[in-house]
């Protein structure tokens, strides 16, 4: 077994996977070769032969924490929920990584009570690993409850400013709560206490791009990449930055692929390859990339769902085609998701409803699940589409007012103007998996941003908000049923379009109201009888059969707000012209504590 260990430490998985079998084959009854040989037959997408394995190991101990892991996050990745959860609780309590499986889960359908009760028997010592006080502050943040996180790890940090961990885990609740300076300096504190880990690299880099700092993030994902190859989201985030500065997909997978020489095979990675792809506009690229793991009879259904995700671009029968697959093999949320969105591509719109209408039973909130169902409601002439989609009624613009101190609409935005150009990279590219092409976004959350002309901005949001929440009123639909009169910031940021600029129709799947502000507009937009440049509501940013056009335009007009459901869709029409068209925009969801 130690030998095995070593194996596995050299990412020797054929030499562990042959001496586990030895040692299975002489000693029949020894759980952890039997745990150990199943997670590497999960590992190659043999989920039934691991499965066999997992429960032969669990039937002879039924109490081995690392068995009741592994086998839970097998039926948590095969969508078999309720036999994972009771697995995983039983492990959590003795294993950190399973509290970490289980909490993540919990978050992940935003269940954050439930995440809570996992982690807080863990994460009340100071000491715990950098993944539970990331669960422990996601949790916190989805209840509403950031600055409690940040005092809690505040206190843990000054009982023990010479633990290292208990400051990588104050920078990761300071993150969570958008002060991302103060996130820096205890990450740099952490670093240079010699706690150089790959966590609290990322966590580092997390905010240092927040601060716009771009360079220095990139070398930040590069060192903790070093120490921990496989990391995805790091792999992802670098690959962001790379894009940013070099519209390059090579460059953008240079590391990823150097990973994947590395560990071949590994599916995690490809498809976070395929991702940054079609994140990048190339979705037959991204297809091309995954098409032999995506054949093999063993692969996973996360790796199906990603291929049927780049195949919904380019051929939705396709995309149908592995969505079921995967469903055959796992009925997750994800692979639904993409049936329900395929099924809308190759016209079946009736079964497409009948797949969204499961999964708004369990996720109602879900803006993107509610745009396939209006959009499945439209190809089949429902009535219901209409009044979801009343856009003359639930679109709506305002005038902002002239905030204090200023004395004219028109001289606050061009002082906004100046703050928001600081913001903006004159020689970037779009960010990845964005909807704008031609254009810049900015990377922090503006609604927190430290600016005075920023921050009366967003104090100048408060009126035409609460006006648009009483002229919506109450009500049963997916957008009244949520107004109690309150609301919170839950994302924003600002877009400058340049000539040819556009925003591929989209939708905000964790919203509930959305907006456009305009701060800055070219030459005669406002005044133009044509539709560049205007706010288009209605067209799918999928392929439907047949297509759909948009339905519903707003001619923009600076110092405007246009408040809308975040689930309707909406891009911006090309336009040509020698200024830029600067916008802020933010989501709104209801207020978690009011």
């Amino acid at each position: 077994m130690r030998q095995v260990g070593a194996l596995l430490h050299a990412a020797d998985l054929r030499g562990a996977d042959e001496r586990l079998q030895a040692i299975v084959a002489e000693h029949p009854d020894h759980v952890e070769a039997l745990r150990l040989l199943g997670g590497l037959r999960l590992g190659r997408g043999d989920v039934d032969g691991a499965e066999a394995l997992l429960r032969k190991a669990l039937t002879l101990d039924p109490h081995w924490a690392p068995t009741l892991a592994t086998l839970g996050e097998l039926l948590l990745n095969a969508g078999r929920d309720d036999e994972a959860e009771p697995l995983l609780r039983r492990a959590a309590a003795k294993l950190p990584q399973a509290a970490v499986l289980l909490a993540r889960h919990c978050n992940d359908r935003r269940r954050p009570t439930e995440a809570l009760a996992i982690v807080e028997p863990w994460c009340g010592t100071g000491r715990a690993p950098a993944e539970l006080v990331a669960q422990h502050v996601a949790a916190l943040a989805a209840l509403g409850r950031r600055d409690d996180a940040v005092a809690f790890y505040r206190r843990h940090a000054e009982a023990a400013p010479e633990h290292a961990g208990a400051t990588h885990a104050l920078a990761v609740a300071l993150a969570a709560a958008d002060r991302h300076r103060d996130a820096e300096r205890m990450a740099s504190h952490a670093l240079a206490q010699g706690h150089r880990t790959a966590g609290v690299h990322f966590t580092h880099a997390r905010s240092l791009i927040a601060l716009g700092e771009f360079e220095h993030a990139e070398a930040a994902l590069r060192d903790g990449l070093r120490l921990e190859p496989r990391n995805v989201e790091a792999h992802d985030r670098l690959a962001r930055l790379v894009w940013m500065r070099s519209g390059d997909r090579a460059q953008a997978t240079a590391l990823l692929d150097e990973a994947l020489q590395r560990f071949a095979g590994d599916e995690a990675l490809l498809a976070a390859k395929a991702a940054i792809l079609q994140g990048a506009g190339d979705a037959r690229g991204a297809l091309a990339c995954l098409a032999d793991a995506a054949a093999r009879t063993q692969a996973s259904p996360a790796l199906l769902v990603r291929a049927g995700l780049a195949a919904l671009d380019v051929d939705p029968a396709l995309a149908r085609d592995l969505a079921g697959r995967a469903l055959a093999r796992a009925p997750t949320p994800a692979a639904s998701n993409l049936l329900a969105a395929a099924l809308l591509g190759t016209g079946e719109a009736e079964q497409a409803l009948a797949e969204c209408e499961a999964l708004l039973a369990d996720a109602p909130d879900d803006q993107y699940l509610i745009a396939l169902q209006t959009t499945a409601w439209r190809l089949l002439g429902d009535a219901r589409h209409d009044a979801y989609c009343n856009y003359a009624q639930l679109v709506k613009p305002y005038r902002l007012q002239t905030p204090d101190g200023w004395s004219r609409l028109d001289d606050f935005l061009a002082d906004l103007k100046r703050s928001l150009e600081k913001l903006h990279d004159p020689q970037g590219h779009p960010l990845l998996f964005q909807s704008l092409r031609h254009g810049t976004e900015t990377t922090a959350d503006l609604a927190r941003h430290d600016d005075p002309v920023i921050r009366a901005l967003f104090a100048a949001f408060d009126a035409p908000i609460r006006y648009y929440l009483a002229h919506i009123g109450h009500g049963d639909d997916a957008l009244r049923r949520r107004n109690r009169g309150h609301y919170r910031f839950n994302g924003s940021w600002s877009v400058r379009l340049r000539d040819a600029g556009f925003h591929a129709s989209h939708v905000h799947p964790r919203g509930w109201i959305s907006s456009a502000c305009y701060i800055d507009l070219p030459d005669g937009m406002a005044e133009a009888d044509t539709p560049d440049g205007c706010l288009a509501f209605g067209e799918p940013g999928i392929l439907t059969t047949p297509h759909l056009p948009a339905q519903h335009r707003v001619r923009p007009a600076a110092g405007t707000l246009v408040l809308f459901p975040s689930y309707a869709w909406h891009g911006t029409v090309p336009f040509h012209g020698d200024r830029a068209r600067l916008t802020v925009a933010f989501d709104a969801v209801p207020e978690v504590s009011a």
